[in-house]
């Protein structure tokens, strides 16, 4: 008989879910054993069509998901979450499969981290629990976002019919929260662009061929940082050091998965993002990639 694990109904309503796809029995119950003690609700399950009834996206935090499963696999499955379900659930693999080739494909597919069997508890532990936590802040910096542009909207639309200019010859601007700016201040460069594409960096908007891109926050700030300095190699220590700043548990991989996702998501600019080994990512504004026909 094959081994489902019912979900387990918690007390607690903030307690986070993990959903583990797994046909291995015995590493379902390590797993399950050690996130239940290090305060998380698991579920296992033994394969995709087992989870796929769970409603994954609707009932947990995070899906720990095998890669060679019986039936569909696991990278087919992250794909249909992501492209299909159109989802944002992190995704973690833990997988035998562990050359480079596998590991980058794990991440091209959609995953937010990668962890190869056999692996140590505490490690898989604590990668748990930095996915998670960047999705938390990544989610509040999206919700404070949206709240501030939405006021910005309002205040602008209530002094447009002010007129823009002020008696004393400053200059009204809603995104700086209702300050005159005087005529004097230097102004802050607002808007890069590369050819198709514009960032709007104080909106946190981007724009390829005049379509607007949809981004995360963290996706944005990597590409303006790269856009802002042109033709500069930013290694992936770098990266973080600018864009995660001091947050805990964000490994280099990391930024592997946010530059992928930002390829993606550019169409034909994407090949402006150049990767060497040794030195890392650059945006190259000489090499412009042609429209498409």
């Amino acid at each position: 008989m094959p081994l489902v694990i019912k979900k387990r109904m918690t007390q607690n309503e903030n307690t986070q879910r993990i959903l583990v796809v797994d046909d291995e029995e015995d590493i379902c119950e390590i797993i399950e054993f050690n996130l239940r003690k290090a305060g998380y609700d698991v579920t296992s399950v033994l394969s995709v069509e087992e989870a796929v009834s769970l409603k994954p996206s609707e009932n947990f935090d995070l899906i720990l998901l095998d890669i060679m499963l019986g039936g569909v696999s696991g990278l087919s499955f992250a794909k249909v979450m992501r492209e299909d379900y159109k989802s944002n659930i992190p995704i973690i693999f833990v997988t035998a499969l562990d050359t480079e080739e596998d590991i980058l494909k794990g991440f091209k597919t959609g995953g937010d981290d990668y962890i190869s069997k056999p692996f140590s508890v505490s490690e898989l532990v604590a990668r748990v629990g930095a996915v998670l936590n960047r999705y938390k802040v990544a989610s509040n910096i999206s919700n404070i976002e949206e709240q501030l542009k939405l006021k910005w909207q309002k205040v602008d639309k209530e002094f447009s019919s002010a007129g823009e200019h002020s008696a004393e010859g400053g200059r009204y601007d809603g995104k700086y929260g209702g300050e005159l700016i005087p005529k004097s201040k230097k102004k802050e460069k607002e808007r890069i662009q590369i050819d198709g594409l514009k960032l709007y960096i104080k909106e946190h908007r981007v724009f390829v061929d005049d379509e607007e891109v949809t981004l995360t926050p963290k996706e944005i700030d990597i590409l303006i940082l790269l856009c802002k300095n042109p033709n500069r190699y930013y290694s992936r220590k770098e990266i973080l050091k600018h864009v995660w700043k001091k947050e805990n548990f964000v490994i280099h991989r990391t930024v592997d998965v946010h530059i992928a996702r930002i390829r993606k998501k550019l169409g034909r600019m994407s090949e402006l993002i150049k990767n060497r080994s040794g030195y890392g990512y650059m945006v190259n504004q000489d090499d412009i990639p042609p429209k498409s026909s």
